[in-house]
């Protein structure tokens, strides 16, 4: 699986981007939200990356943190929500926003989503209900992924050791702040799992 891209951003859409890796441009699709923090085109990029399957296609989904990732996830699991319709949600709903809505059992905020209905809206809200976490969480994990090589690879690790997406990149934000830029991957992964566990 494809689970996230290094490249150039070679062009945007109102949907999408194509990320120039190697000299292959991958489309990837990406909520606006997304589409408006990667930056200009020719410029390098690094984003998250959601592959799905169907018998007539393969689409790339592409996020700006883990928390949007999780999110679409966690959306695209609720029954008649694909791949379009969740990133039309995180386009007008950050992972916050999505969290507090179902907290709080508020249908009228998902269905503000292009292709939201309230039918699907109070589905959305019923089965994630739970499942998001405290909008506080949603929030740490929103921000956007720690940058640079090291920082993700810090990521990876907790990652690999079972860390949900929120509780590593709360746990590597804080970690890389406190050691500054020149931190090695030992040490960043060493502090953010004393983060972590706390």
């Amino acid at each position: 699986m494809i689970a996230r891209l290094t490249g150039t951003l070679a062009e945007t859409t109102v949907d999408h981007a194509v990320i120039d890796v190697a000299g292959v441009g991958y489309a990837v699709l990406a909520s606006t939200r997304t589409l408006d923090a990667i930056g200009p085109v020719g410029g390098t990029v690094l984003l998250l990356t959601e592959l799905q399957v169907r018998e007539d296609s393969l689409t790339l989904f592409a996020f700006a943190n883990p928390a949007e990732r999780e999110s679409f996830r966690y959306l695209t699991s609720v029954q008649g929500v694909g791949g379009r319709v969740a990133l039309a949600i995180l386009s007008v709903l950050d992972p916050t926003d999505l969290a507090t809505a179902v907290a709080h059992g508020d249908k009228a905020m998902v269905a503000r989503a292009n292709g939201v209905g309230p039918k699907l809206a109070q589905r959305i809200v019923n089965e994630l209900a739970g499942k998001l976490g405290t909008p506080a969480l949603a929030a740490a994990a929103g921000s956007p992924a720690p940058r640079g090589t090291t920082a993700q690879d810090a990521l990876s690790a907790l990652a690999n050791l079972g860390f949900k997406p929120a509780e590593a990149t709360a746990a590597v934000t804080a970690a890389a702040t406190e050691l500054g830029d020149g931190a090695t991957l030992d040490a960043l992964v060493r502090l953010a799992l004393r983060k972590a566990a706390k």
